[in-house]
């Protein structure tokens, strides 16, 4: 998982004024901003100073990076990245290991997964394998990606009943994943990957003249009839790892009382 390592850092100057754009920071905000003069900061981007690691702490906080992307600035001027990257199945992690596997084991009856920057599916509980099992027909999913199964024609895709209103969400979630980390080629990658799959929704098609919904919910067909979810997500908090800071815990609820039931009866059969 250490992408960081896997080629050379680009130069540092280079990321100081793309981070620069995303933000739409002059050097003169980003100076101020990270408490430095001007006069340093354009030395900083131009390679005639080499910055200290606390000066580049003080930068990558203005600029709200990622700690992905705050060892990227290390790396560009030959410090040691600050923030390590353990996998989550590691005994470094076991303590937040416990706390994921908490929050999908209280999330039954209803569905629960745990996602990665890539949107690779990491963990689910029963109750995600159970709801799946039903809208696919016993059928398994071709990816374990999220992205690739809610786009792919030939996986989840034709189980929502609002999947143009639900990929709409899902563009938007990735574009704001290359906003926040604007130096990161994955997010743009998965962009044009989900988007050589057909007839995917152009920005802005749902109807304005209906009034928006507290939250969006997400509709599937099933044997059993519609199935109503809608979402939160859950992340750590001020974690120091870049495992634990790109983690995100997605529970479905149930949005209706269909739902409810149908849940609760998946969960007494599998019991039985």
């Amino acid at each position: 998982m250490n992408d960081s390592k896997k080629a050379s850092p680009p130069p540092l100057g280079l990321l100081l004024r793309e981070w620069r754009a995303a933000r739409k920071l002059s050097q003169l905000d980003l100076a101020l901003a990270a408490d430095l003069s001007m006069r340093h900061l354009s030395y900083i981007e131009t390679g005639k100073a080499r910055p200290s690691r606390e000066i580049l702490a003080r930068i990558a906080a203005a600029l709200d990076m990622p700690l992905r992307d705050r060892n990227a600035l290390l790396l560009a001027v030959g410090h040691a990245p600050d923030y390590p990257e353990h996998e989550l199945v590691t005994p470094t992690l076991e303590r937040m290991r416990q706390a994921v596997e908490l929050i999908l084991s209280h999330q039954e009856p209803y569905p629960a997964f745990v996602l990665d920057r890539r949107w690779n599916v990491l963990m689910a509980n029963s109750a995600a394998a159970r709801v799946n099992a039903l809208l696919m027909d016993g059928r398994a999913s071709r990816h374990t990606n999220l992205l690739h199964q809610v786009f792919d024609p030939a996986d989840f895709r034709p189980v929502i009943v609002n999947w143009a209103e639900v990929a709409e969400k899902f563009l938007h979630h990735l574009r704001a994943q290359i906003a926040a980390a604007p130096t990161d080629p994955l997010p743009r990658r998965l962009l044009d990957e989900v988007l050589a799959y057909p007839d995917v929704p152009a920005p802005g098609h749902a109807d304005l003249g209906q009034p928006p919904a507290p939250v969006l919910t997400l509709t599937f067909r099933s044997p059993l009839g519609e199935l109503r979810f809608f979402e939160t997500i859950t992340t750590f908090s001020m974690p120091r790892d870049v495992t634990l800071d790109e983690l995100r815990i997605e529970c479905a609820f149930p949005a209706d009382d269909r739902t409810a039931a149908v849940c609760a009866q998946l969960a007494r059969q599998r019991a039985a």
